[in-house]
């Protein structure tokens, strides 16, 4: 086999995979589409902003506002805005329900529970003056039902609240004794009150407890919520908190 052979079939060969080469490519077009079989790199999506509000409103927890603010469902009946209570006479300014922001949240949700099945919740005290505190304590120093003001109340935190349940119409529901009796009627064990007293207490502890609150074992109808410990004692008029606050 000569040099010269092999030199002239190697060019013969090259020049049919060229003309090849460009028939297939002429073959194709100028509109040429590629196959679902090849690979397209697609362009980075754009990133599209999100709408935001201008404003967010952010409540800190340990804020006091008026449960009204909160939740308008609840039913407020402050007794000590009133003459109808032990110390039969009015020593709040305003009838209102006051509560660290936190806590209010719960009780709202204890509220949105009851509503299910056609019940609610009427506040009769919530966040008291620590000055109002030492009057109570002056008229009835008894640590069972009135807490020492040297140490503070859970009330003068604004943590802890008195209620009872409501049936759709806002009456009231049987409960063992009174708001208030300090009586042995009004203690979490007591069993003398009637089934559906006794099924009334035992509703809304369960209710309460749901959303970490706690009871008073002399009174059924007081609740601290969880956390408690963390709030200062206050001595704040109800003048200097807002009614709404969002």
């Amino acid at each position: 086999m000569s040099y010269q052979w092999v030199k002239s079939s190697f060019l013969a060969v090259f020049v049919l995979f060229f003309l090849g080469g460009c028939h297939y490519s002429n073959s194709k077009g100028s509109n040429y589409q590629p196959t679902s079989d090849s690979t397209v790199v697609s362009p980075a999506p754009v990133p599209v902003p999100t709408a935001t509000p201008d404003k967010a409103i952010i409540i800190d927890d340990a804020k006091l506002v008026d449960i009204q603010s909160v939740s308008k469902n609840i039913v407020v009946d402050i007794r000590y805005a009133t003459s109808n209570n032990f110390l039969k006479r009015k020593v709040y300014s305003e009838a209102r329900c006051i509560l660290r922001y936190g806590v209010a949240k719960k009780l709202a949700k204890v509220q949105e529970d009851l509503a299910k099945n056609q019940l609610g919740l009427k506040v009769y005290d919530c966040y008291r003056p620590l000055s109002v505190q030492k009057l109570m304590w002056l008229f009835k120093p008894d640590d069972r039902f009135v807490a020492n003001p040297a140490q503070g109340s859970r009330h003068n935190r604004g943590a802890a609240v008195d209620l009872t349940l409501v049936d759709s119409n806002g009456k009231e529901l049987e409960m063992p004794s009174d708001f208030d009796s300090f009586t042995p009627a009004s203690h979490r064990n007591y069993s003398g009150a009637s089934i559906q007293a006794l099924l009334n207490r035992q509703l809304l502890d369960s209710a309460m407890q749901k959303q970490g609150f706690f009871g008073l074992s002399t009174e059924w109808w007081h609740f601290d919520a969880s956390g408690w410990k963390n709030f200062p004692v206050m001595d704040v008029p109800f003048n200097q908190v807002k009614s709404s606050e969002h």
